[in-house]
């Protein structure tokens, strides 16, 4: 058995190996791309991508970004998302199609190279089982962000660059990088709380700096400064809200299946409301255990959010004891975080698990994750559950909680580290405890 796997993991790793991977890779992402091109030209449903593309040229003719219809917005995201999609509408549908899926192909390597560095570090990064394992475990994930025209790679990509740049005290680069992120979609700008408590000031400067420009002065020329905070305004009025009946502006997509957050799951399986996805009139499906007051919740709901992240407190090592391997078990602690606090974390979301699962892959590799097994194990369970299963099994939140189980392993395993370098700096205490 060991003289077998000693035999495919040489191959595997060989040169040929990697071009093999490498044509996987190109294979796939020319597949994912010409999908949502040809629903394009055969006339069927393109997705978002007709979304962004409208409201680029909304933004062009001068009109209002954000249009209250139906009971919600139609756009959705923030003002400097609506900036970036104008210049990319003047290509026209079939441009704009073309140029997303080709930055989702450049994201989606990028992302694959710097999951696997941060897992691994910069001299063990070169092993091709930390491309191929992660990536095929998120590729539904993947294909979804491409079918749908969704940017989540693109935000992948951005927040693990920004977590390489603060391993190589590039503060400013990763305040940057997140602020360009959080400019798509607001949510990634929570990791301003992670920066806050590791003291990267810098990064927390940059970042809030950043933001400013892409919400204003950037905007300016094109819409003026007075029209430039009104849609910051309308953006904020619109989607910075949680009631009863809806977070933001998805009355229908708030507390259904498809929210995999904890603020979704949360609600569903402990209130009475409709956990269907489906436009009206539908016959509406309940999977709620309890029916709870919506303050009740929203107790429980910050009550978890804080218990999570003081564990996660807990388990971070002090900064003496900081290496490069337990940054990367750190960061994607981070990733599953996020994950699980921000209102919305529909499926495409989940592609953000290329970190976690590199990081588990990597501490099998070395021989030091064996204990993660039983957690990552049945992750992968409630995560495959939702192939055959799709809608019931994200019902009861398979996705949400396959985050939490690799949260509580990952956690544990930073903890473990933590504990062994306390060892290695303390010695005498060490052996005086024991």
């Amino acid at each position: 058995m060991m003289a077998n796997w000693a035999a495919l993991n040489r191959r595997v790793n060989s040169p040929v190996g990697f071009r093999v991977l490498m044509s996987i890779f190109l294979v796939t992402a020319i597949a994912f791309s010409a999908a949502p091109l040809l629903h394009y030209f055969r006339g069927g449903s393109i997705r978002d991508y007709k979304l962004w593309y409208d409201t680029g040229k909304q933004l062009l003719a001068g009109e209002e970004i954000f249009v209250f219809r139906s009971g919600k917005y139609d756009f959705m995201y923030p003002p400097p998302c609506a900036l970036f999609l104008a210049s990319t509408s003047l290509l026209g549908q079939a441009g704009l199609i073309l140029l997303l899926v080709a930055i989702n192909s450049v994201a989606w390597f990028y992302s694959a190279r710097w999951a696997a560095l941060l897992a691994a570090g910069p001299r063990n990064h070169k092993n091709a089982w930390l491309y191929l394992i992660p990536n095929l475990l998120v590729v539904v994930y993947v294909w979804s962000s491409y079918h749908l025209g969704q940017p989540n790679l693109v935000l992948l990509a951005l927040m693990l660059g920004a977590f390489v740049a603060l391993r190589t005290n590039r503060e400013i680069s990763a305040g940057v990088s997140i602020a360009l992120a959080a400019a798509i979609k607001a949510f990634p700008v929570i990791a301003i709380i992670y920066l806050v408590y590791r003291g990267y000031w810098k990064a927390v400067a940059s970042l809030i700096v950043t933001l400013a420009f892409l919400l204003f002065i950037l905007p300016a020329p094109f819409r003026g400064l007075d029209r430039a905070w009104q849609d910051f305004e309308k953006w904020s009025a619109g989607m910075l809200k949680y009631e009863a009946k809806a977070v933001a502006q998805r009355p229908m997509r708030s507390y259904t299946w498809k929210n995999q957050s904890l603020i979704g799951v949360a609600n569903r399986l402990l209130r009475h409301v409709d956990a269907d996805a489906a436009s009206a009139p539908h016959r509406p499906i309940y999977v709620n255990f309890a029916d709870l007051k919506f303050a009740t919740i929203n107790g429980i709901i910050v009550a978890v959010a804080l218990a999570l992240g003081i564990l996660f407190v807990v388990v971070m090592p002090r900064r003496a004891m900081r290496t490069p391997e337990s940054d990367g078990i750190e960061f994607a602690l981070l990733v599953l975080m996020m994950l699980m606090v921000t209102p919305f974390a529909f499926g495409y979301f989940f592609c953000w698990l290329m970190l976690p699962f590199s990081v588990v892959t990597q501490r099998l590799l070395v021989g030091k994750g064996a204990a993660l097994l039983y957690w990552s194990l049945p992750a992968l369970t409630l995560l495959a559950l939702g192939l055959p299963f799709p809608r019931s099994a994200q019902l009861y939140g398979n996705t949400f909680l396959a985050a939490l189980l690799l949260f509580i392993g990952l956690s544990i395993e930073l903890w473990r580290y933590k504990q062994q370098a306390g060892s290695q700096i303390h010695p005498a205490t060490s052996s005086l405890v024991t």
